[in-house]
């Protein structure tokens, strides 16, 4: 294993913090975020991952945000600004539906109120407040002004995607950006202030969470969204025509599952000139990552081996073609400049012997999805007795269904052949499979929180290939009933999933 962190047998539960609770549209970094991390600690819970923690794209994705560097502006949460005194209480208060997050409703209200809190931060910031602020973003130079000017322009050139902005701007001509400086100060001085105000809390929510035991493991998607600052900023690291539209984009190829592939449509990278500069863009992106999160999960982890590249008029992935990725390159890089990397590889797809072989150099721990499991025999590798010990399992991830709703989808062969594997019926199954998961070799194991919760497939958090209805799910407190920490508590126990306070961990 390349880190300790990851050394000893764990459980944990995958819950993005939208998802929490909260009487403001959305869940946040505030006080249900301490809850749900008192809540892990008495279940035994000694992981809590969560999705990509930037801000959301198109159909209010994670995976398609406007930076993989900041932090999602709608997590910031209002009690720490009240207390501050920099916003009103009485601003606070609002009608939103708490069982599920209005993204149309929800993120300019949340922007407003926190524009507030802006306001009445540069009329009471303290001497003490404004230096910790400087000292803050002086640390997060690489990224932070990039993405404060580039979320200036986009409000200003709305609804016009980067390329099509004046033409100084798009291409980055610096006297065009140096007066935008000037003419956005105020904006930009605004979007640093809600990137530092996520760190804070997230960083105070992190350490709290490692007072009680729990590790924060964090998504890191292999690719950048086209409209965003890192595109932006580093067009020489894309393969991108003079314009700055994207020649190639990303995607899968036709599989079982789809008869035209999955067309994803982020640009590709250039990855002759990230090697030139010896990768100095994803070292800082990965760093950046170890900083909000004690273990990483890395998505697409094939497409470092080869990843799947169509042309960019193309509608369908249908027409695209393998290309080789940088593999062995770029961990080296990342290992040489960061040290051991607690990393977990998503390794789920069709996967070939390289990206095997890459995973096992690593020491990447790959991933097990037990929804998967059922579909062919005994010898499947995502059934338990097939498990590597440097496994992570999932029963199942924030792609699939719940378990409840596999349930209710899956084949009649899934069905027996699960009923026969884990002995059960039914009524129990939601449990069978997380005690299956829970007492299997594999070292760490993790379902979603709608399965502790034994929910149906109205609570799902993403169908994959959709383009709407995805990312909103929340749920109340009323739902968590005490003996489902009982239960994972025992599990843990019983599986040898305990024993955090056996690991000294770095400051």
């Amino acid at each position: 294993m390349p880190s300790s962190l990851m050394d000893l047998r764990r459980a944990g539960v995958v819950l993005h913090p939208t998802s929490l609770p909260g009487p403001h549209g959305s869940g946040d970094l505030g006080s249900n975020a301490y809850y749900f991390v008192d809540w892990l600690h008495k279940a035994g819970q000694t992981l809590w991952q969560t999705l990509p923690l930037g801000p959301v794209g198109p159909g209010f994705s994670p995976y398609m945000g406007s930076s993989v560097f900041a932090g999602n502006p709608m997590l910031v949460a209002f009690e720490p600004l009240v207390a501050r005194g920099w916003l009103a209480a009485e601003d606070l208060v609002a009608d939103f539906d708490d069982l599920a997050v209005d993204y149309p409703l929800v993120m300019p209200w949340r922007m407003n109120r926190l524009r507030e809190a802006f306001a009445g931060f540069l009329i009471k910031a303290t001497p003490q407040d404004l230096e910790e602020q400087a000292q803050w973003a002086a640390s997060q130079q690489m990224w932070l002004e990039d993405y404060a000017l580039f979320m200036a322009l986009d409000q200003a050139h709305a609804p016009l995607l980067w390329p099509q902005w004046p033409t100084p701007l798009a291409q980055r001509d610096a006297t065009a950006l140096a007066k935008s400086r000037l003419d956005q100060a105020q904006e930009l001085a605004f979007w640093r202030f809600v990137q530092w105000q996520f760190d804070q809390q997230w960083q105070a929510l992190k350490s709290y969470a490692r007072s009680k035991g729990v590790l924060m493991v964090g998504d890191l998607p292999i690719f950048v969204a086209h409209h965003g600052a890192d595109c932006w900023a580093r067009p020489d690291l894309y393969l991108l025509d003079a314009t700055g539209q994207p020649l190639v984009v990303a995607g899968v190829p036709p599989d079982f599952f789809s008869a035209t592939g999955q067309r994803w449509g982020n640009p590709l990278y250039n990855w002759e000139a990230m090697q030139a500069d010896g990768y100095r863009w994803w070292i800082e992106r990965v760093r950046r990552q170890l900083c909000l999160a004690d273990v990483v999960r890395i998505d697409h982890f094939r497409g470092f081996v080869d990843y799947w590249e169509i042309p960019a008029d193309e509608p369908t992935a249908i027409q695209g073609r393998w290309q080789n990725g940088p593999g062995d390159a770029l961990f080296d890089a990342l290992t040489l400049a960061l040290g051991p990397l607690p990393i977990i590889a998503e390794d789920l797809g069709i996967i070939t012997d390289e990206v095997v072989r890459l995973r096992e150099r690593t020491g990447f721990p790959g991933m097990r999805v037990m929804q998967f499991a059922f579909s062919g025999d005994a010898h499947h590798p995502f059934l338990p007795h097939n498990f590597d010990p440097n496994t992570v399992v999932y029963t199942g991830t924030h792609d699939n269904d719940t378990v409840l709703g596999w349930w209710g989808s899956c084949s009649a062969h899934e069905r027996v052949f699960a009923q026969s594997y884990l002995d059960t019926d039914e009524a129990n199954f939601t449990w069978a499979l997380l005690r299956s998961a829970a007492m299997s070799v594999a070292r760490l194991s993790l379902c979603q929180f709608q399965d502790v919760l034994e929910l149906d497939t109205a609570h799902r958090m993403n169908v994959p290939g959709t383009t709407s209805g995805c990312w909103t799910w929340r749920f109340s407190w009323d739902w968590v009933k005490p003996e489902a920490s009982v239960k994972l508590a025992h599990l843990c126990a019983a599986s040898a999933r305990v024993g955090f306070e056996r690991l000294d961990l770095p400051a």
